[in-house]
């Protein structure tokens, strides 16, 4: 058996390793809460990338929180989840008797984040008339409500994420390639669960403490085989799904001891094709790993891959890969 996570001593450890709800301490998420806290405090406009349940929302508020705008709105939109026709409405507002069934005045999101944040969820979603006015808004700080000809001004820092190729959908036309560059100020990529299991442990004992508190449950052990089941499975749908089995497990737990019910098959689990940018950071990171996380010199990582360690550590930025992580992983 483990044990993990209910004792003092373990809620400390993991409150420690906490950059505010985000939980782990693999070298990939050290990365990009390094990204997070060297963006922050510019004002400039990230874009976060990354699969679906990755917790694309969380780096966005961690943005937010280490900016000088904390403590002001954090004004939120899912731009997948709103009707086309009244997204525009949502995002600039209207004014009585703009459309059928404005029967007042209305404030938009970005009137809402005066002076704060706002977060574009699924921003590859937003309709292509929309985006013209999108990026005048980028620009100028400026735009009118529906139905008003007057030029509401507003100090809004933008923070968008998706989990689509915006470049992909730019060269289909799909999405506008002015915006794209707008948008694309600072990306920090978000890596899948996969790519980050040594986080796995410490995500289920925060999800366990929290859904055991919350059922009036006492679960202080884990079966060694159940972690490693934990660990061994893809988890396709990231933190998401891992949060949302831990709490089933929890439901089914009586006693201490965690209970693990079966995990999907993983023969329906269909891996997506690994596309060139992951290609390029699975050789990177081997290169990197291969020369013990050293970067330039005659055997370095750079040597062994041909490039400048320059470019190297441009791309291992863009990859989420931190060799000062690392070598503080592999000293403690």
């Amino acid at each position: 058996m483990a044990t993990w996570g209910t004792s003092d001593s373990g809620r400390q450890e993991i409150e420690s390793r906490r950059f505010q709800q985000i939980i782990g301490d693999s070298p990939a998420l050290q990365s990009v809460l390094e990204q997070v806290e060297m963006v922050g405090p510019t004002d400039s406009t990230v874009l976060i990338v990354g699969e679906t349940g990755t917790g694309k929302e969380l780096i966005a508020r961690a943005v937010h929180n280490v900016s000088s705008r904390c403590g002001r709105p954090f004004i939120r939109l899912n731009c997948a989840a709103i009707p086309l026709d009244l997204l525009e409405s949502e995002l600039f507002g209207h004014e009585r008797g703009a459309f059928t069934g404005a029967i007042s005045q209305r404030i938009g999101r970005f009137e809402a984040a005066n002076g704060g944040t706002l977060f574009l969820d699924e921003i590859g979603d937003i309709p292509l008339k929309l985006q013209a006015k999108l990026l005048r808004v980028l620009q100028e700080q400026e735009f009118e409500r529906l139905g008003s000809t007057h030029t509401q001004r507003v100090d809004v820092r933008v923070v968008a994420a998706t989990n689509q190729d915006l470049a992909a959908l730019a060269a289909e036309k799909r999405f506008r390639l002015d915006l794209y560059y707008r948008l694309n100020v600072f990306p920090i990529a978000i890596p899948p669960l996969r790519r980050r299991t040594e986080d796995i442990p410490m995500l289920v004992a925060h999800f366990v403490e929290k859904y055991a508190a919350h059922m009036s449950k006492q679960i202080a052990r884990i079966p060694e085989e159940g972690m490693e089941a934990l660990l061994s499975y893809p988890w396709p749908g990231n933190i998401r799904e891992l949060q949302n089995f831990i709490e089933r497990a929890v439901i089914l737990t009586n006693g201490d001891v965690l209970h693990i019910p079966p995990l999907p098959s993983c023969r329906l689990y269909r891996p997506e094709p690994v596309t060139l940018d992951e290609a390029e950071r699975d050789h990177i990171l081997k290169a990197l790993e291969e020369s013990n996380w050293v970067v330039g010199g005659k055997h370095g990582a750079a040597a062994r891959l041909g490039v400048a360690r320059t470019t190297l550590i441009d791309k291992m930025r863009k990859c989420g890969l931190s060799p000062d992580v690392a070598r503080s992983r592999s000293e403690t």
